[in-house]
């Protein structure tokens, strides 16, 4: 069944006519209904700029270039990537929303869209297209896409990095696992005897985009604290908040010195460095060392290993997805060329390429490509598969909004499992600091 029928074609418009040739028949394993496309007549003479966080996995913008380019070639649209560090990628996102300048197209972080909702055209029509084309958005990816509230769409959630524990068989074991814990006990013996035997561990607490915001609220929540409730009300200064920070500082005086001020790349560095035994990572890590040049690192990946983090009190997993989602900003010349651009990057043909050859670093938003053979490519990934379903969404308990976006932004959670891990201030205080700052976000 081919991507596109004539009717369909018909659908875009002349403008677009190109497009829909170039799709042509969808990847074989990846099933797929009956959608009629949204009408999107691509703008004469248009042009595009792009914004999207800089890669981690080498095939990732290799790929990513590769597919807009067939976007050009198809549409005769030029498009522009541009590519910023994990850290710098929030700014730049803010000073393109604040002045009404930039790129067209912002793959930003997140909840992030939902920080700048007035200033962005809505993809409905786009989203609800690959949705039943493509068997159905998770319910995260909803969360993450629609406006809190409504039943629209701000943003267009390309995928998600998962946070499991990715750590070296052979030190787990001599630690006294077979496997890695499951609960949290478990984890903090285990991190207690890898300190033991000179191969400590390391999570981060420090302002890491991905890495510092998964282990610090899988830790809260695991433990069944939370920023705030259903309603919006405040509810970070629990009991539940203070017995997580508590059991974070057992596991920070475990783990290697310095992690509260690692970035992103710095558990990487360190893990293939043999300084420690066990991070939280996308498949970036295990990638990079799998595909090494280096023999000596190379061969370390027959070592190493992923589980899911341990499950607390609440009795549920509580990782977080870092999502990149895509969003149109109001200034675009061309609104009809960048939502044409979207959705060709995520049909099948293109970005079943791109999460295979990236081994699956940003999981699919859309449940038809749990059908993709990178899933079947590695048993070691398949940890990685159901990220954007068993993920929770940063803001839980709470909805998707402004203020929510805010608060992750800020690093309120992130810095009070860091004030008290290095002593800095006592679990009470820490709590009570970080229910002040949210208030600030979270006006009654």
């Amino acid at each position: 069944m081919s991507s596109f029928t004539r009717r369909d074609t018909l659908t875009l418009g002349a403008g677009a006519l190109a497009l829909a040739t170039s799709l042509g028949t969808a990847r074989a394993s990846i099933p797929r209904a009956e959608a009629t496309p949204p009408k999107l007549d691509i703008e004469k003479g248009a042009s595009l700029r792009v914004l999207r966080p800089s890669r981690f996995v080498p095939t990732d913008e290799k790929l990513f270039n590769e597919n807009t380019e067939k976007f050009n070639a198809s549409t005769g649209v030029k498009v522009r990537v541009d590519y910023a560090a994990w850290e710098d990628l929030r700014p730049q996102t803010a000073v393109t929303a604040n002045t009404g300048a930039g790129p067209d197209i912002v793959l930003g972080w997140t909840d992030d869209p939902h920080l700048y909702s007035d200033k962005l055209i809505e993809l409905s029509d786009i989203a609800e297209y690959l949705g039943k084309k493509y068997g159905g958005w998770y319910p995260l990816a909803e969360r993450y896409g629609k406006k809190y509230g409504t039943n629209n769409w701000i943003a267009l959630p390309i995928g998600g990095a998962g946070g499991p524990a990715v750590y070296r068989i052979s030190w787990v074991k001599e630690a006294g696992f077979d496997k890695f814990p499951t609960d949290m006990d478990g984890f903090l013996k285990l991190c207690q005897n890898l300190k033991k035997i000179g191969h400590p561990a390391g999570f981060t607490c420090g302002h890491a985009v991905g890495d510092g915001n998964n282990y610090c609220h899988w830790l809260v929540w695991a433990m069944g604290g939370f920023m705030v409730d259903e309603n919006q009300k405040v509810a970070v200064n629990s009991k539940q908040t203070i017995e997580a920070l508590k059991f974070g500082k057992e596991l920070f005086d475990t783990y290697i010195p310095g992690t509260q001020s690692w970035l992103d790349p710095s558990n990487n560095k360190a893990l293939i460095a043999g300084d420690i035994a066990a991070t939280q990572n996308g498949v970036s890590l295990y990638y990079s060392i799998k595909n090494s040049t280096d023999p000596k690192i190379a061969a370390m990946a027959a070592d190493l290993d992923h589980a899911r983090m341990p499950v607390g009190p609440v009795g549920f997993g509580t990782e977080v997805a870092l999502a990149i989602n895509a969003m149109v900003f109001k200034h675009t010349k061309y609104p009809n060329a960048a939502k044409a651009y979207l959705a060709f990057m995520m049909e099948a043909d293109q970005y079943d390429k791109w999460l295979t050859g990236t081994l699956g670093y940003w999981a699919q938003p859309l449940k038809a490509y749990e059908a993709s053979d990178v899933w079947k490519s590695d048993p070691k990934v398949a940890v990685y598969k159901d990220t954007m379903q068993n993920s929770l969404w940063l803001g839980y308990k709470g909805p998707i909004n402004e203020a929510s976006a805010a608060v992750v932004a800020d690093y309120v959670m992130v810095d009070m499992v860091a004030s008290v891990s290095t002593g800095a201030a006592t679990p009470e205080e820490a709590a009570a600091e970080a229910e002040r700052r949210a208030k600030r976000y979270y006006k009654a």
